[in-house]
């Protein structure tokens, strides 16, 4: 029970139906679709679609989505990869040839082709009762008659706003000159017209024709090999979940080329240190996790890449097995921080160096969960990967591009190198919960890398502090990234300075770290209970 003098919010109840996403007005769309008769795919979509327009810097129909669906009384939830691939002409050779070393995430070769249209129309193809015409309606008309602008969006945009010109200056800014303010009403009467093409004509309307045309005329003017051939070919892809429990609770999250692997990692080393017994806002848990995570992600660094490449089975099979987890846990030490913590992994794990992907370190997105009356729970995550992507719209339309090649090497011989129609290392990572192979939670924590780490937290939050799902999300994170450990301001100073003390460069996060939403089925009682992160705009809402 939380404490009612001091501010914060009160989980949410609800025993019929429920929505939690990053902005208001896309929870208040889903709960419409739920009442009008839609299940939680129907809501799912056309709540995401609105929040491309709600939220921009963070996502829209030029980016990618995943998405988890369990349906009741099925086995095991099903999992959807909506991730673009890169151009089929390009290829990490050619960029190296040319003097590169990393992709630059404002480069055209960072646009891989968007996914997310596709996946959206595989969801509702296979579990939607809704067409496109339905999914679009309130999208359409947000970009045609405009929105006020909430508080975080407008905190994004203007942060960003000096970097965006000429068609995404058009497209994007009042006038072409600034960021709309907080309360503002903002429209996109270009992005309407493609909206409207895409109502009429579903997946087709985005991978062909004018709308294709004009984002792939756009990508050869800023020096792009994007063909019209590699849009028309864009696929969403079905994939078996993958998981691993965490003290009895099953954490269930994609195969890569997402990192979702990471989080299973880095939950299992967790699982070996006894934080239930520790103060979830100390020095020590926060020091523990700091050094799990400097592993799980080196391995991700060496290992996760698109799933059709060579030995792609035996590096998720080795990151997922008993021996590697105890190995890496046997590396911390839980009272100080370890300098030379990574030393000899690369012979643990039987792979190169641990190479970063380039602009992997400043990322946002959306995510939004729905749970229905039939108990279909949708966990579903979408993104442009940088804030406004790679900050190219395109002429006609204004469909701003993601940046997701920038997750790609140019390493030659890494797992993750760039080649023509892979899949990049992606970060957004969808995430469910069971309990006796039965379903728990949905939820997602966004925030780019910072994702694994804020499943493996908010899964223990759940499970080692009994926290109820809006504390989870409330709780103060520390993340470890670029050399240092970045803590909120919600840790005490004392916190701070015996991280210091422990060996850590610690410092105040410079913003609130990711973001989250979560719905749970409250096994005694069967209602929902749904939390949503207070570093959002958003909330959770169910009837």
């Amino acid at each position: 029970m939380r404490d009612f003098q001091l501010p914060g919010r009160s989980p949410v109840h609800a025993r019929h139906a429920m929505c939690a996403t990053s902005h208001p007005l896309a929870v208040e769309c889903a709960v419409r679709v739920l009442r009008e008769g839609g299940n939680a795919v129907d809501a799912a979509v056309t709540a995401a679609l609105t929040l491309g327009l709600l939220e921009p810097a963070m996502t829209g129909i030029g980016g990618d989505a995943f998405a988890l669906v369990w349906r009741d009384g099925e086995a095991r939830p099903r999992g959807l990869n909506g991730s673009g691939r890169a151009p089929a002409s390009l290829d990490a050779a050619t960029l190296r040839g040319q003097g590169m070393e990393r992709i630059d995430p404002g480069s055209v070769h960072a646009v891989t082709v968007p996914g997310a249209v596709d996946a959206f129309d595989t969801l509702l193809s296979e579990f939607g009762t809704w067409g496109w015409d339905r999914a679009l309606a309130p999208s359409i008309r947000l970009a045609r008659e405009g929105h006020p602008v909430a508080q975080r969006a407008s905190a994004d945009w203007a942060d960003y706003a000096p970097t965006l010109h000429g068609d995404m200056a058009r497209h994007f800014l009042v006038d072409g000159a600034r960021a709309p303010r907080m309360g503002e009403v903002f429209a996109y009467p270009a992005q309407a017209e493609a909206l409207e093409i895409i109502a009429r004509e579903g997946r087709a309307g985005f991978y062909e024709g004018p709308l294709a045309e004009d984002m792939v005329a756009t990508l050869a003017r800023h020096g792009g090999a994007h063909t019209m051939a590699d849009f028309a070919a864009t696929r969403a892809t079905w994939v078996e979940p993958i998981s691993g429990l965490y003290r009895g609770t099953e954490l269930i999250e994609l195969p890569p080329n997402g990192q979702g692997v990471t989080a299973l990692l880095m939950a299992r080393i967790l699982e070996g240190f006894e934080l239930d017994e520790l103060d979830p806002d100390g020095p020590e848990r926060a020091h523990i996790e700091a050094e799990a995570a400097r592993l799980a992600y080196d391995a991700r660094d060496r290992l996760v890449a698109d799933p059709d490449t060579p030995g792609a089975a035996e590096r998720l099979a080795h990151m997922l097995s008993d021996e590697t987890v105890r190995a890496l846990q046997d590396r911390i030490d839980p009272m100080a921080a370890r300098p030379d913590l990574l030393q000899g992994v690369a012979d643990l794990h039987g792979a190169g160096p641990a190479i970063g992907v380039g602009g992997a370190q400043h990322t946002d997105t959306i995510y939004i969960t729905v749970v229905d009356e039939a108990r279909t729970m949708v966990s579903l995550i979408y993104s442009v990967f940088h804030d406004f992507g790679a900050r190219i719209a395109s002429e006609r339309y204004g469909i701003n591009f993601q940046n997701r090649g920038a997750g790609f090497s140019l390493a030659e011989g890494h797992p993750n190198e760039l080649k023509g129609t892979r899949r990049p290392m992606h970060t957004i990572i969808p995430g469910m919960l069971a309990r006796d192979g039965k379903p728990y939670a949905s939820f997602g924590v966004m925030g780019g890398p910072y994702q694994p780490n804020g499943h493996a937290r908010l899964i223990s939050n759940l499970v080692d502090h009994g926290m109820d799902p809006q504390a989870a999300m409330d709780a103060p994170r520390s993340f470890y990234n670029d050399g240092y450990l970045a803590v909120e301001r919600g840790y005490s100073r004392r916190t701070l300075d015996s991280l210091g003390a422990m060996g850590h460069d610690a410092r105040v996060a410079p913003g609130a770290i990711g973001g989250g939403q979560i719905i749970v089925i409250d096994p005694e009682t069967g209602c929902l209970v749904g939390g949503s992160d207070p570093r959002k705009d958003g909330c959770a809402m169910g009837y």
